[in-house]
């Protein structure tokens, strides 16, 4: 069955070429999640749409089709666009694949998309990006169910901030057992969405790492490896 959706809020995630002229558009929409729309003639010298087309950019898109043939109709820029650059790009970029990679399409999730704007705003005006990153993948992972619950045991009970926890996959927070532990006072600090201590940024990328590893598969993903580079670099300057 066509549908006709008029005036969306959304991002651009990718693009990519389609046939000799058009383009492939990966967007996160508000109130229809992930998809891929067909933007015909985009690639056109002088076709205007093209230049909206852009990551990072507040958009509304229109657009009618069936499922999997969608077709761009109008977008329309809202201001207030960002100018990331540099490394704040490069996470920028890296929240992208995570969306590609992670989020179904077609699942709406509307407290995601604000997440994801207030990362894009926090990227557009920190220095320290770290804390922005960890927070948004938490934010992603809970609110797909693949997170659970930090602040407490996975079969009920308190944590103590003074002990050391396991973690899960799939269960939550368990007693200490294994080679990987996590400081209750860390574990307590992501479930209310503080990042401001050292100690839990470092273990909260390395908790943020497993469930990634293990929820996007054997596929890396190629904007961290370009990070990882980029730091290299820039850690062999003078």
């Amino acid at each position: 069955m066509s549908e006709r959706v008029d005036g969306d809020p959304a991002f651009v995630l990718h693009t990519r070429p389609w046939r000799e002229t058009s383009l492939i558009v990966d967007v996160l929409s508000r109130h229809h999640g992930r998809l891929g729309l067909v933007a015909r003639g985009a690639r056109r010298a002088g076709a205007a749409v093209k230049t909206r087309l852009i990551p990072f950019q507040p958009l509304t898109l229109s657009w009618f089709g069936k499922s999997q043939l969608r077709t761009l109709h109008t977008a329309e820029w809202q201001g207030g666009g960002l100018l990331l650059r540099g490394h704040a790009l490069m996470c920028g970029f890296y929240l992208n694949e995570l969306l590609l990679r992670l989020l179904p399409e077609g699942d709406a999730h509307e407290v995601l998309f604000d997440y994801y704007a207030q990362a894009l705003g926090e990227l557009d005006t920190r220095q320290d990006v770290e804390p922005v990153l960890r927070r948004f993948e938490l934010d992603l992972l809970s609110e797909l169910g693949y997170a659970q619950p930090l602040g407490q045991l996975a079969r009920g009970g308190e944590l103590d901030p003074e002990a050391r926890y396991g973690y899960e996959i799939e269960k939550g927070v368990t007693l200490a057992n294994g080679d990987t532990h996590y400081s209750g006072r860390t574990l307590l600090a992501l479930a209310a969405g503080d990042f401001s201590q050292p100690g839990v940024l470092t273990e909260g990328k390395r908790l943020m790492r497993t469930l990634l590893a293990h929820y996007l598969g054997d596929k890396p993903l190629a904007t961290r490896q370009m990070l990882l580079d980029l730091q290299r670099v820039q850690n062999l300057q003078p």
